[in-house]
């Protein structure tokens, strides 16, 4: 969304990294914590002259197409027409009713708000595991709880947006982890080739949207335009970098750390450049999520969450975006 990572087709193993925090791994944190962090203002910047989802087509088919020529080149084999299908599917869904709908709600709402509403992503995917029969304990009951409260106290203090931007907000962290949740059952490519996939089937679904949808393009301004190369190069290419090494060499955890991060950053933007406001309950909701999200996201004993290589799933993040 905002800042949200795409879901990666990959075994899980028992074993976990060692949590070292050595100084590659403290690099990826920063970039993964700021860049995402960072995303919902970029939004804000590209759309101030460019078309919502032409931008969004434009990015997912720049960034998908740059990380396909180089898997190819590095010789990871092409999706097949199944996994093509799938990726499709997912990428709909993520990109297109998660990223699409926040990019359509900040033209009526600031990039502080939107980035709190979608921290309450983890909480939507504990509920929507339990459709596939995942367990839900008390203390993500409770999470949920917390957060859908913190949300609460949002709209009473915060969400000055128009009706269809505070649905749309609503809407999209909904559309993602339903997405989300369901590509851990779907056949798409493995490890990168999976996100190229899907960032490429994304982009060309969008660009139809907007055509569809009458959007017109204007001659852009310098900002927008840096905004959109940000998005693309930093945005879905080079802090989903990041997050793949940690995935690879931390614990999940601290990989998916940046859930708890990236609303501040994106507040503390919204409100140092942009010029956005935000109350004292504003500041208060924003704790209330993310105590949720703590909640929810806090690891259970090994002995409950540790999948296995017979039962792979998704490597899955509570919320970043390619």
């Amino acid at each position: 969304m905002g800042g949200y990572a795409l879901p990666v087709s990959a075994p899980v193993s028992r074993s976990r990294p060692a949590a070292r925090l050595t100084p590659a791994v403290l690099l990826c944190l920063a970039l993964v914590y700021v860049v995402w962090g960072s995303t919902y203002f970029g939004i804000k910047v590209a759309i101030g002259s460019l078309p919502p989802l032409g931008m969004l087509a434009a990015r997912f088919l720049g960034a998908g197409a740059l990380l396909y020529a180089f898997l190819r080149w590095r010789g990871v084999p092409a999706p097949t027409r199944r996994e093509w299908g799938a990726s499709a599917a997912v990428g709909l869904l993520l990109l297109g009713g998660g990223t699409g709908l926040v990019t359509l709600a900040e033209r009526d709402a600031s990039s502080s708000v939107a980035a709190m509403v979608l921290a309450v992503s983890p909480l939507f995917a504990a509920l929507f595991a339990r459709l596939w029969g995942e367990r839900t304990g008390g203390r993500e009951w409770l999470g949920i709880g917390v957060g859908l409260l913190g949300i609460a106290l949002l709209n009473v203090g915060e969400l000055r947006a128009t009706p269809l931007a505070a649905a749309l907000l609503i809407l999209a962290p909904l559309c993602w982890t339903f997405g989300s949740q369901w590509s851990r059952r779907l056949p798409l490519p493995a490890g990168l080739m999976g996100s190229a996939a899907e960032m490429l089937a994304g982009g060309v679904l969008l660009g139809l949207l907007s055509l569809g949808l009458g959007e017109r393009w204007t001659e852009p301004t310098a900002a927008s335009l840096w905004a959109l190369a940000y998005l693309t190069v930093f945005g879905s290419l080079v802090a989903y970098s990041a997050y793949m090494y940690l995935v690879a060499h931390t614990r999940p955890a601290l990989a998916t750390s940046y859930a708890y991060v990236n609303p501040v950053v994106a507040v503390l933007l919204g409100v140092g450049l942009g010029g956005e406001t935000l109350t004292g309950l504003g500041w208060g909701a924003l704790g209330v999520i993310l105590t949720g999200v703590v909640l929810v996201a806090w690891p259970r004993p090994a002995s409950v969450t540790a999948p296995t290589t017979e039962n792979p799933g998704a490597v899955q993040a509570p919320g970043a975006e390619a």
